[in-house]
């Protein structure tokens, strides 16, 4: 495996596509972002930044001019535009990431649930594009928690359903630093990295870290799930669905760490009380 001479990061604006850009630019590799407004994104020095929207695959035909490796982020679109992006893809690149789900079940033929159906539809004609690909399979995104943010700024009272549910959320620093080692190095090719952050903290342990982060105390005040699915308006009713009943299950099993980012990367998941640190500017 040659290590490429250019990487097309595409959701190079989101949380983990930004960190996959800074940390390969740090690597001194060539980087091409991708933005659907390149005059507003913000990037390292040295990045190229170029026009381009999945939702329109054609635009991608040149970002992807000369490069020979690709991080994609995929945004949960339809199936006929999954196949586009990739056959485009595999005609310039030669290795991909994709920021996939845990949600994703390999035992089964059709997927028993609206995240897993959404990224089932990239992986399929992945694995069959002839590409060098690996699958990053995260579980929580410690972002997601950026949803308390106005109820942080306006209060010191968080609330939500299922407190006591416990999971391990990860930051996405250390998402990015696994694809970069899969975009750089060799032995990942046909990996599916189950990733999760160091350790599971309930949903009200987080609250209180965030606060300490913060320096004052915050409070979870428990609602209904009903209440609690009013408040997810970021996400389409099936996906709120999904996920409340993810989180009611997580009470009674929470989610266990697994080794994944320290095996290969060499250092430790983030624990969310830093990723909680890195973003106290995001609730302030």
């Amino acid at each position: 495996m040659v290590q490429p001479r250019r990487v097309l990061v595409i959701g190079a604006t989101g949380h983990v596509g930004g960190q996959v850009v800074s940390q390969l630019a740090s690597n001194g590799v060539a980087v091409r972002a991708l933005a659907r407004k390149p005059d507003t994104a913000v990037m390292p020095a040295g990045v190229e930044v170029v026009s381009g929207d999945l939702t329109v695959p054609d635009t991608l035909t040149g970002a992807l001019d000369g490069v020979d490796a690709v991080f994609l982020t995929w945004p949960m679109l339809a199936p006929d535009i999954a196949q586009s992006v990739v056959d485009l893809i595999a005609e310039q690149a030669n290795r991909m990431v994709l920021l996939s789900s845990a949600a994703v079940r390999d035992d089964l033929d059709e997927q028993d649930n609206p995240i897993g159906r959404a990224h089932a539809v990239i992986e399929r004609p992945i694995m069959e594009s002839g590409l060098e690909w690996t699958f990053l399979r995260p579980h929580g995104f410690a972002t997601n928690t950026l949803e308390w943010a106005p109820q942080v700024r306006a209060g010191n009272v968080v609330r939500g359903a299922y407190g006591a549910a416990s999971m391990t959320l990860l930051h996405e620093a250390d998402i990015a630093a696994v694809a970069v080692r899969a975009l750089l190095t060799a032995g990942h090719v046909g990996a599916r990295y189950e990733l999760t952050g160091s350790e599971p903290l309930s949903r009200v342990e987080q609250v209180a870290a965030l606060g300490q982060a913060l320096g004052r105390p915050l409070r979870w005040e428990e609602i209904s799930p009903q209440q609690a699915e009013q408040q997810m308006d970021w996400l389409p009713a099936e996906y709120a669905d999904f996920v409340l009943g993810g989180l009611a299950m997580m009470v009674e099993a929470p989610g266990q760490p697994t080794s994944t980012i320290h095996e290969i990367t060499g250092s430790p998941a983030r624990t969310y009380a830093e990723w909680a640190v890195d973003h106290t500017a995001d609730f302030a």
